[in-house]
């Protein structure tokens, strides 16, 4: 089921196969936004997680996996500091934000954090 012009509902599926799908429609619209500076597809390592699947992944049990608020992202050719760096001046006071060695973390909670 296509959520938006780029992006399906399978992709954010929980990986274990349960089949919680639930997408947060904000975080759509963030990813596409995303999507259009940097005009490159957005690849989704992961996004709705149920609670079995968010503890096998180290996830903490306030994930927004868990509301499915959440996507753990990279774009092919770009460096991750650099998506997590235009998210944050884009919205700098705003979503969750992290940064890791091959992904970057975005979640639409109501409020800014930052790790």
């Amino acid at each position: 089921m296509k959520l938006s012009e780029h992006f399906n509902r399978s992709e954010f599926a929980c990986k274990c196969g349960c089949g919680f799908d639930t997408v947060d429609a904000e975080l759509i619209l963030v990813l596409e936004e995303i999507r259009s500076i940097f005009h490159k597809p957005i690849n989704i390592n992961s996004g709705a997680r149920c609670a079995k699947h968010n503890a096998a992944e180290g996830g903490k049990p306030s994930s927004q996996h868990l509301l499915g608020r959440a996507a753990d992202i990279w774009i092919s050719g770009t460096n991750p500091l650099d998506i997590y760096n235009f998210i944050g001046s884009v919205y700098p006071d705003s979503y969750g934000l992290a940064v890791y060695r091959t992904f970057v973390h975005i979640d639409t909670r109501n409020k800014k954090a930052r790790w």
